[in-house]
């Protein structure tokens, strides 16, 4: 044990109401096997504030077999832990590893020793990584005593190429330790083979569906939605779900809003979401002449799939995609869709079908499309069903049930 590892004891800082387990190498490993003969797994992400990757932990969590596996959910930014609670409801335990949970600031940076302790302290046979950032470290960090046999699979959310240099950098010197790679689309997984990362049979597609079962349907769930968010009854709208970052560039949405007023004054926008481009975002629709009421930015919130029957119209503008869950969620509810023609998103939306295509940066493109599902009731219909339909191939359960089976591969229990 390192000096550094010597002076901190803490595994991890566990929400409540979980008991701790008693910390101390002298204790040694637990046993790799959970009660009644489950394979223990470790989830590790970044942090688990509201975003796609995050909200796929939850849906996964929903239907994870509890007969086979007993996970764990780790995660590095104390201050990014909005889904812990759905996670604990789910009966996951949940372990911070960068400080007390909910505190702000910047995370401890002995994260990735708590990390090596947590692993050897729960004794678990398989780390399931999501973001690359604590991919990296699972990958350099767990091997050696009390570790041995730990098996590494790694879910990429994003294009390879979006990373930052750094990050690209360090997930490539990384990148064979992992026994297995899931990605989100055929898109990610393009990236990852282009980049010279050979990984034969380890690399499998697994296109996560949407959670909606709690879902309300109908018109007395689109009139309450509106209510929630303060809309009219009898305004046509356009939503859109995201974090308010450069790469989903809503500003490019507000752009093409507001050439979409010019021929339908009375369309609504609304942005589901907070980040860090929040008042940037406000000053630019004051600039545009987008008054109080033509544009709702209505935060973050837990309750995005009440809220999605209060849309007419899905839109999304990102610059980069894996496949987000956002837009599965809105066909799911059978709404049809304006939104940019990248990463995976061609994998589930085919133009002219459920939803339109357009090219990324491009509001004029976006307001044409915009313009035609906003003007033509029974082509929103139409594309809603289609939409609707579509995403019924995308199984929230079935897709847990792939990942599984890519945990049976690396771990050989010879389970399919």
């Amino acid at each position: 044990m390192t000096d550094a590892e010597a002076a901190d004891t803490t595994p991890g800082a566990e929400r409540q109401p979980h008991p701790r387990p008693a910390p101390g190498p002298e204790a040694g490993p637990l046993p790799q096997a959970a009660p009644g003969g489950r394979t223990r797994v470790l989830w590790l992400a970044k942090g688990l504030g509201r975003g796609g990757a995050e909200q796929l932990l939850v849906t996964c969590a929903r239907h994870l077999d509890r007969d086979r596996y007993e996970v764990d959910v780790a995660y590095v930014l104390p201050w990014k832990d909005a889904l812990a609670p759905a996670l604990e409801e789910a009966g996951i335990r949940v372990h911070c590893l960068g400080g007390t949970p909910g505190a702000s600031g910047r995370a401890d940076p002995r994260w990735p020793l708590r990390l090596r302790r947590l692993a050897v302290e729960r004794g678990y046979r398989l780390v399931h990584t999501h973001m690359p950032v604590p991919a990296v470290a699972a990958r350099l960090l767990l091997r050696g005593p009390g570790l041995h046999g730990v098996r590494l699979v790694h879910t990429e959310h994003n294009l390879w190429e979006r990373y930052r240099r750094p990050t690209r950098w360090a997930n490539a010197a990384t990148y064979g330790r992992n026994d297995a790679v899931v990605a989100v689309s055929r898109a990610v997984a393009d990236t990852v083979s282009r980049g010279g990362r050979d990984l034969g049979g380890r690399l499998t597609v697994v296109h996560h569906g949407p959670d909606l079962s709690g879902a309300p349907p109908g018109p007395a769930a689109r009139s309450a939605a509106r209510g929630r968010l303060g809309l009219p009854q009898d305004a046509v709208v356009v939503g859109s779900v995201g974090n308010l970052t450069p790469k989903k560039d809503q500003r490019t949405l507000l752009e093409a809003h507001a050439r979409l007023r010019r021929t339908h004054p009375g369309a609504v926008l609304v942005l589901i979401g907070s980040g860090p481009l929040e008042q940037e975002l406000r000053g630019r629709a004051a600039a545009l002449g987008l008054a109080d009421g033509a544009v709702v930015l209505a935060g973050s919130r837990p309750d995005v799939p009440e809220l999605l029957p209060a849309l007419d119209v899905f839109a999304l503008s990102s610059r980069q995609e894996g496949l987000p869950v956002a837009l599965m969620e809105a066909m799911a509810c059978g709404l049809p869709s304006a939104v940019t023609r990248v990463g995976g998103i061609p994998e589930v939306v085919d133009d002219g079908e459920q939803g339109l295509l357009v090219p990324p940066a491009d509001p004029d493109a976006l307001a044409r499309a915009l313009a035609r599902l906003v003007g033509d009731a029974g082509l929103r219909d139409r594309m809603g069903a289609a939409a609707r339909e579509r995403a019924r191939r995308f199984d929230a359960a079935g897709a847990q049930r792939a990942v599984e089976a890519v945990y049976a591969r690396v771990l050989g229990d010879g389970r399919r």
